[in-house]
């Protein structure tokens, strides 16, 4: 089975987050989307627009009072940055909330589901055959990233996956699950079905405390 993805923008789905039923023998065993707080976060850095707003008032007002300016003078002369920053904010904050609205994962016992997009809606088949290996990115709360490295040459534009991809692999693009919820529990649920489908040797490397979470579910110490 090679990796097939469905470019058409659709309107009704026989099964949620699916082009299509799954056959007799294949059965959903995980279906979820992004947490938006969590995605605005680490897809979006929220926290570092943040940062950056912060910047610009506390500069602005610096000079502000180095020029001699009053306190009153000094918030009329931040007042432009007051609905830049909100703006700014609110937008990215709405991004991310589009993409979790729009993005589907699944995962069954054959296969990972991947429908994305905010205006174009595209599904992409990733068989468990197909994934030589999965990374375990922790968040916060409890959710995380999922990182899918494919074999051999099967390729996926980095622009179609974004923000579900690996950041900075712009040459061999790696999809990932963003922002997921008990993303530890979906880890072990990955790696039973990898096994089931590839044999006893599926591992998710877990990114945070360099373990490797074995197909029983069990966290082993691996050599790094």
């Amino acid at each position: 089975m090679s990796i097939d993805n469905h470019g058409h923008e659709y309107e009704f789905e026989p099964q949620f987050g699916l082009p299509e039923r799954l056959p007799r023998d294949e059965h959903i065993l995980w279906q979820g989307s992004p947490d938006v707080a969590t995605l605005a976060k680490s897809a979006f850095h929220l926290r570092k627009l943040v940062a950056y707003f912060c910047i610009l008032v506390v500069v602005g007002a610096y000079s502000a009072v180095a020029a001699g300016a009053g306190a009153l003078e000094t918030l009329l002369a931040l007042k432009w940055l007051a609905p830049l920053a909100v703006t700014g904010l609110l937008t990215v904050w709405f991004l991310a909330w589009l993409t979790a609205s729009t993005t589907v994962y699944t995962l069954t016992n054959q296969r990972i589901v991947m429908r994305l997009g905010v205006v174009l809606t595209v599904t992409f088949n990733l068989p468990l055959s197909k994934i030589a290996s999965a990374d375990l990115r922790h968040l916060s709360g409890g959710h995380g990233d999922i990182t899918l490295a494919l074999k051999g040459e099967d390729r996926i534009a980095w622009i179609h996956l974004w923000p579900s991809v690996r950041p900075w692999r712009i040459t061999k693009p790696e999809p990932t699950l963003r922002a997921v919820a008990d993303a530890r529990n979906l880890a072990r649920e990955l790696s039973a079905a990898w096994t089931a489908v590839n044999g006893p040797s599926a591992a998710v490397a877990d990114s945070a405390p360099s373990r490797t979470l074995s197909p029983a579910g069990r966290l082993q110490a691996s050599a790094t």
